[in-house]
């Protein structure tokens, strides 16, 4: 597995980030990078973010 931030906060960042300028959805970026998108997605909604696969970013 890739290294990702521990941080959520960090997490949060890096996540939007490569969503908004390499990936056209999570899955796609989960993928790819070898990343558990169940992890990703606990811990961003820890902090009260949910995914918005609309606008592909979390929220």
């Amino acid at each position: 597995m890739n290294e990702i931030p521990k941080d959520p906060a960090m997490l949060l960042g890096f996540v939007n980030l490569k969503l908004r300028d390499f990936y056209d959805s999570l899955d796609s970026m989960c993928d790819d990078m070898n990343i558990d998108k169940d992890a990703v997605i606990k811990a961003l909604y820890a902090i009260g973010y949910e995914y918005d696969e609309e606008n592909n970013q979390f929220r």
